[in-house]
């Protein structure tokens, strides 16, 4: 396509870009932290995007149909600061602000600042969360454009790839992916430098439209991203090859820079000579504002309102499955309670990473297939789209094998930090799943979950439990929440109007004379209880309390029943010790004068029977009674 574009405007998109760099060399000095060549390296794109290409209402970043931009390398903020600066949004001292404690504008981007779209800065993240957006849009029949800026240092990380493939294979090609390749990371040269054709060959063998261009050229910018505007059927690659540090000749394209703010009383002369360097000595500018996006109803945008999700299990089409004493696993009663809120809102999407058959995510898929995103193997990415989809005000549930969360686990992190209110669901959790051995066995994730801030962490043993909570996770919108479900079927023990609720329990035994407390979940609940009949035909009471809400914990509950059963708690976990139930009650109750004796995977399991592997751990019945006569 041939640029149109008059040579006024990229005069004013020259000085926008001078501006720019400025900007970022005085914010990150006034902070004496940041790094300012990478904003430097980038400003030429960033004057393209924000001051031509953005389709965006200032007033209202909600929007649901505004241009998206997301900067995945997160510690080039500055400049889009900067950006946001130029635009009126923010003001000189707010930008000069930038780092401060009190200040909105962190240093890699958080939610904080309304106008960034979400928290990154931990590399390699970015283009999923913008894959999630993409897919939102394509979803909705929305007009917008998703920019992903992401580093050339980053581009090594395999999140970005899985991305890309996922990318391709929905065919986004309203997803603009702008690689900036400035050659140097923060110890030395990035793993291709610049050898542009080596990224773009990449970008192509994923399916991607590509381009390598000077990204400080603007012809070569404003004409590839007009062009980027029509392509249909793939997801776009620019390859830009830029110089760290563009504009000062002294330190441009030269190591040892990274992560270095310009001493204060530097600054002056860099603005002479970046304004000598550039031929730009007035830096003002007319007022800009961005073109507005396809005005929509107030109604169609459902991203301040909380949505609430309700459902009856006592009307549910599978009802008879959760009657009292029959079997089901609480991974299948998860996926009930996904298709009875899929019915009821259609913002509840579900994703899985190719176990649906196993996670049961696959009932909802063949209700809402419009709705379920299969994101295969890719545990990072899946996490990411999730992210991306919830930013743009879906409710979406993600599932998979709780131990391979592991590997989603910094996107967890990040999620958390953007307080994204994500619903994962860990199946297959703990020794119990079996002969399957231990790299199938999530035995480490309730302690991953526990430390996210402002996670909530579900634990149900029955199918009742499991279709309250995951309605209980459907509204819970202040942070990520989390499922663990069991492989084997167990037996129902509530009445279905039991009710649920966050940081809640379950007094399932007790009497006047409890001689310890015992305190379970999931399948060691069901132990538990197996241990109560043994220790009864003894003559001997305990109190059994369902810990299915592992964060947060009950503790003034469990505090009056543990005094009423001599002071005593056994805690029983398929769960590894370390980040379990035993040491969240202990971190509880560490004030109390309550004695606790905690069961729990303490050796690295094998291949075996789910009660070979449960009586090997020391956390089936008999291990429990043998524990109780203990004291």
């Amino acid at each position: 396509m041939e640029n149109k574009i008059s040579k006024e405007k990229i005069d004013f998109l020259k000085k926008i870009a001078l501006n720019l760099r400025i900007d970022s060399i005085k914010s990150t000095s006034a902070s004496k932290s940041g790094h300012p060549t990478t904003c430097m390296a980038i400003a030429d794109l960033i004057s393209a995007i924000f001051f031509h290409f953005l389709k965006y209402d200032i007033k209202n970043p909600n929007n649901p149909d505004n241009d998206r931009f997301i900067l995945s390398i997160g510690h080039a903020i500055p400049v889009v600061y900067s950006a946001w600066k130029n635009l009126g949004v923010i003001t000189e001292q707010e930008l000069l602000d930038l780092r401060k404690f009190d200040s909105v504008l962190e240093g890699h981007p958080t939610p904080r600042f309304r106008y960034n779209e979400a928290a990154t800065g931990s590399l390699g993240q970015g283009l999923a969360i913008g894959v999630g957006m993409a897919l939102n849009a394509k979803h909705d029949n929305l007009n917008y454009k998703t920019y992903v800026m992401i580093g050339d240092g980053e581009a090594a990380e395999g999140s970005i790839w899985e991305a890309a493939q996922l990318a391709s294979y929905y065919n986004l090609d309203n997803l603009i992916c702008i690689l900036d390749a400035n050659r140097l990371g923060q110890s030395g040269e990035s793993i291709h430098g610049h050898d542009v054709e080596k990224f773009e060959k990449k970008f192509d063998a994923f399916g991607f439209k590509t381009f390598c261009i000077n990204g400080h050229n603007f012809d070569e910018i404003l004409n590839t991203l007009n062009e980027a505007q029509e392509i249909k059927g793939s997801p776009i690659a620019i390859i830009a090859k830029t110089l760290k540090g563009s504009g000062l000749e002294d330190i441009e394209n030269e190591n040892g820079h990274h992560g270095k703010p310009f001493k204060q009383e530097e600054v002056p002369n860099l603005i002479e000579k970046l304004k000598k360097g550039f031929g730009i000595n007035n830096l003002s500018f007319e007022k800009y504002t961005p073109e507005l996006p396809k005005q929509l109803n107030a109604g169609s945008n459902n991203l301040e309102n909380k949505e609430v999700v309700s459902i009856d299990l006592n009307s549910d089409e599978n009802k008879n499955l959760f009657d009292k004493d029959q079997k089901i696993a609480t991974r299948k009663a998860f996926g009930y309670a996904l298709k009875a809120l899929g019915q009821n809102s259609k913002n509840i999407f579900t994703l899985d990473a190719d176990v649906q058959n196993s996670t049961f995510t696959q009932i909802f898929a063949k209700s809402f297939p419009k709705r379920f995103y299969q994101c295969f193997i890719a545990e990072q990415c899946m996490v990411g789209v999730a992210t991306g989809l919830q930013l743009r005000g879906k409710i979406p549930f993600a599932a998979t094998f709780g131990a391979f969360f592991t590997r989603a686990h910094d996107q967890i992190r990040m999620a958390g930090i953007g307080r994204n209110s994500l619903r994962l669901c860990g199946s297959h959790c703990g020794v119990s799943i079996g002969e399957d051995g231990p790299s199938q066995m999530a035995l480490e994730d309730l302690g991953l979950f526990r430390a996210i801030p402002d996670s909530i962490v579900f634990y149900p043993s029955d199918g009742v439990s499991t279709y309250k909570l995951t309605q209980l996770m459907a509204d819970y919108s202040d942070g990520i929440s989390y499922m663990r479900t069991t492989r084997p079927a167990t037996q129902n023990l509530y009445d279905k109007n039991e009710k649920f609720e966050i940081g809640g329990c379950k007094i399932l035994r007790q009497s006047d004379n409890d001689k310890v407390c015992i305190i379970a979940a999931g399948i060691t609940l069901h132990e538990a209880l197996k241990a109560y009949n043994k220790l009864l035909e003894k003559n001997i009471k305990v109190s059994v309390i369902d810990l299915y809400s592992v964060k947060p914990i009950d503790k003034n509950t469990i505090i009056d029943v543990a005094k009423k059963s001599g002071n005593r708690i056994i805690t029983v976990e398929d769960h590894y010790m370390q980040g379990g139930i035993g040491e969240a009650i202990s971190g509880e109750l560490s004030d109390k004068d309550i004695f606790i004796e905690k069961l729990a995977v303490n050796k690295l399991p094998r291949s075996g029977k789910p009660e070979e592997l449960l009586r090997y751990e020391g956390i089936d019945s008999e291990s429990i009674v043998k524990k109780v006569l203990s004291f």
